[in-house]
């Protein structure tokens, strides 16, 4: 709970609008309310190998630089508040697995 907690906290308050229309700056005051509940649901969907329809969804939003050349573009990706959370968590955990056995040289 405490990990969660933190990577909540380190979500950056001035960013656009996630794709479910909550800024990171209210959702770390909402989400360190009820971090328990979301721990809970949240090792829930691991453990049945549950992701929900909606915390798989994202948007691609390309942005043109000043040309118009094919390596002038900028993709950026809105996806949902929470899952880049619990993302963050399973790439943390992999990390130190990866490490711990050596497995990245």
């Amino acid at each position: 709970m405490e990990k969660v907690s933190k990577l909540i906290r380190s979500l950056l308050n001035r960013k656009a609008l996630r794709l479910d229309g909550i800024l990171n700056k209210g959702f770390k005051v909402v989400a360190l309310i009820i971090i328990k509940d979301l721990v809970e649901i949240a090792s829930h969907c691991f453990a049945n190998k549950i992701i929900l329809k909606r915390l798989k969804k994202s948007i691609i939003i390309v942005l043109r630089k000043e040309d118009f050349f094919l390596n002038n573009y900028n993709p950026i990706t809105f996806k949902n508040t929470l899952i880049k959370v619990l993302k963050k968590y399973i790439v943390n955990i992999m990390s130190k697995a990866a490490e711990k056995h050596r497995l990245l040289l």
